[in-house]
């Protein structure tokens, strides 16, 4: 077994520290999220908590570590008499990213129920994770069936298996810890409240403490054993004030004063629904008893709203993280007991007052007027000089978004698990049963057993047990969503320039990307104007990503429109080798102009044309306006082998048959 990295040992990261350490103080504080990103010991010290974390005495032979001086009366294992138990450390479980339902809940033992005849239940992570630390690595990343079941079991504090016959519940009390970069995209707002703390982690940008967190890892590297043994004495004196905080936990005194400044600071802040009160009071506790005080002070209320509120506040995917740190002293003032009237910064535990607190974000883009001169050309008359630069308009700030409906890919897929489109998944529901092709994944209970019951009296069964051979064997099919990667085609040109119209066409790809975010979809984004097209950005999970380029997008120039489809194809060329299963959605923001180049038109369509070969889904979003329209836009769909709406159109209530409509093109064509 391999030597962990000293938790003691872990260079600057003090709010994560905290965080964590608070935690093992109180795991009733709700765990922490760990934001931040790659490479900045996020994962290690993680991992290094559990060597801090204090032992569990548990019922000998029990699978589910039921505390012997109140052991669960429902547990599976029980009833448990008063007698012998073991003490171990507390575990911690990691729960790998692409984990089965079954693997985490646990299931029906296949094995012997065939062989045997009975009902037996085999436990998965949640139950090895009770009385101790349940960690998620790029915990955003995690398929949302498993999503769902953690949210149950984080809520009631215990497991309910109710499948293939079994009806199962046990306890699963675990703290949850999760790592994350937002690069690769964000986490649904339910799991999100459920982690009690939220720390952002970056890396040092002074060179002396880069140099030692090197000198450290090098020296772990060469001789694990060693390293350790030189902070030995570190990890046991945190072991021993993470033990006497948790004896005098229970004697700290939560003042009316205290409790008035966390309801004012969770009111002013506008979070949501009473959780975060909760967790406050439940912090600020942990604090006083980590700095050894039996009363909690102001400034134990200041570092606990740092460290619960900040990821509380988001709005919507695009909204940055974070908290205003003079709207909380003013708050804290408001409210606070006359002696609390000058809380400490800093507060206890080193973290400089800046627990859990996030980047501030930046100003918004300048709004002024047009940069350069600009004719009415711009909002669809002659076309603009060539050039990426000409006649380049600044960035435009998008429309409020709104609810779209769902665009999805016709037929049925075999992509990742998401919310988008049809597909054959792992997770889902049942549909029917089939012989497997290569391991089998997942077993159909009664079609096996439909397939070895005709044959038991050949094969000489005696027993309870059923005579089962390979090819008896069924694998169920299952049918359930996947998410695509939704690609962005956006006209930046001088046709778009008008602000009034380039802000309303913002809001409406800010929309899709929303629905994108909440559809657990790849998205990406490609531009054109001028000469060129460029890839703004590619395919990623990350749609503040493609939110944050979309905002600072100018416009200006010439429409070079075939160059932006054939940019769009050879980006999912590349994407559909890197994931063959993941089904590509197209959507084409422009007005259907193409100027520029010899035969612009012409070449738009020899484009579009090699989508409607592959039949590529994609819908073209009309944003020509005025009295008067070409219906250059509908041209285009008609040639993608796809639909096209308007802006108006896009709206949730607005398009209703827009799917019905996408896949009728396509079965057209």
């Amino acid at each position: 077994m391999s030597t962990p990295f000293p938790f003691t040992a872990v260079v600057g990261q003090d709010d994560l520290r905290l965080a964590l350490l608070l935690n093992a103080v109180s795991p009733a504080v709700g765990g922490v999220l760990v934001r931040g990103e790659k490479g900045t010991a996020k994962s290690t010290a993680v991992r290094a908590l559990s060597a801090l974390m204090p032992q569990v005495n548990v019922v000998a032979g029990c699978r589910f570590s039921c505390d012997p001086g109140s052991p669960d009366p429902a547990c599976p294992d029980g009833p448990h008499e008063a007698g012998a138990f073991e003490s171990r450390p507390a575990r911690m479980v990691e729960l790998p990213v692409g984990a089965s339902e079954d693997r985490l809940v646990g299931a029906l033992d296949i094995e012997r129920a065939l062989a045997e005849g009975v009902k037996a239940f085999e436990p998965g992570l949640l139950a090895d994770a009770h009385r101790g630390i349940l960690y998620v690595d790029e915990v955003n990343l995690l398929h949302d069936h498993l999503v769902d079941l953690l949210l149950d079991a984080a809520a009631m504090g215990a497991s309910y298996v109710e499948r293939e016959g079994v009806s199962v519940r046990h306890a699963a009390r675990f703290l949850l810890v999760g790592t994350m970069n937002p690069e690769e995209g964000e986490l649904r707002p339910q799991l999100l409240d459920r982690f009690g703390l939220t720390v952002e982690v970056a890396a040092s940008r002074e060179p002396e403490q880069r140099v030692e967190v090197v000198r450290r890892r090098l020296a772990h590297d060469d001789d694990p054993a060693g390293f350790a043994a030189r902070w030995a004495d570190e990890e046991a004196a945190v072991r021993a004030r993470i033990a006497a905080a948790r004896e005098l936990l229970p004697s700290v005194r939560l003042g009316d004063g205290a409790l008035r400044q966390i309801a004012a600071t969770c009111a002013a802040f506008e979070v949501d629904g009473m959780r975060a009160d909760i967790v406050m009071a439940r912090t600020a506790t942990a604090l006083a008893a980590w700095a050894g005080r039996t009363e909690v002070l102001a400034e134990d209320v200041r570092q606990a709203a740092l460290l619960a509120l900040p990821h509380r506040r988001r709005r919507n995917p695009f909204d940055a993280p974070g908290l205003d740190e003079d709207k909380l002293d003013e708050t804290l003032e408001q409210f606070g007991e006359p002696e609390d009237d000058d809380p400490d910064p800093d507060g206890p535990g080193g973290g400089g007052g800046g627990g859990g607190q996030p980047p501030a974000p930046e100003s918004d883009a300048p709004q002024g007027g047009d940069t350069g001169a600009r004719t009415e050309d711009g909002e669809g008359g002659e076309p603009q000089p060539s050039g990426a630069g000409s006649g380049e308009q600044s960035a435009v700030r998008a429309s409020e978004p709104f609810r779209t409906k769902v665009l999805s890919v016709p037929g049925l897929g075999e992509g990742a698990a998401g919310r988008r489109s049809r597909a054959r998944t792992e997770h889902g529901r049942t549909t029917g049963a089939r012989r497997p092709r290569g391991t089998l994944t997942k077993l159909h209970l009664a079609a096996t057993v439909q397939a070895a019951a005709p044959h038991q009296r050949a094969r000489g069964r005696s027993g309870p047990g059923l005579v089962v051979r390979r090819d008896d064997l069924r694998q169920a099919t299952r049918e359930g969503r996947e998410g695509n990667l939704v690609l962005f085609v956006v006209d930046a040109s001088g046709s778009m320039a008008a602000r009034q119209r380039m802000s309303a066409v913002k809001g409406a790809v800010l929309s899709l990307l929303l629905d994108a975010y909440q559809r657990r979809d790849k998205v990406g984004l490609v531009t054109f104007r001028g000469a060129a097209a460029e890839v703004a950005l590619p395919p990623t999970s990350s749609v503040d990503a493609a939110a944050a380029r979309l905002e600072s997008l100018p416009t200006g120039g010439r429409t070079p429109l075939a160059a932006g489809l054939l940019r769009a194809h050879e980006v999912l060329r590349v994407e559909r080798l890197r994931d063959p299963a993941r089904r590509g959605l197209v959507v084409v923001v422009t007005d259907g102009r193409a100027t520029g180049g010899p035969e612009p038109v012409e070449l738009a369509g020899r484009a579009a044309r090699l989508f409607a070969a592959e039949q590529v889904a994609s819908v073209v979003v009309d944003c020509e306006s005025g009295p008067v329209r070409l219906g250059l836009a509908g041209r285009l769909a008609g040639e993608l082998g796809g639909t096209a709406v308007t802006l108006d159109e896009l709206r949730a209530d607005s398009i209703a048959g827009l799917v019905k409509e996408v896949q009728g093109n396509r079965r057209a064509a």
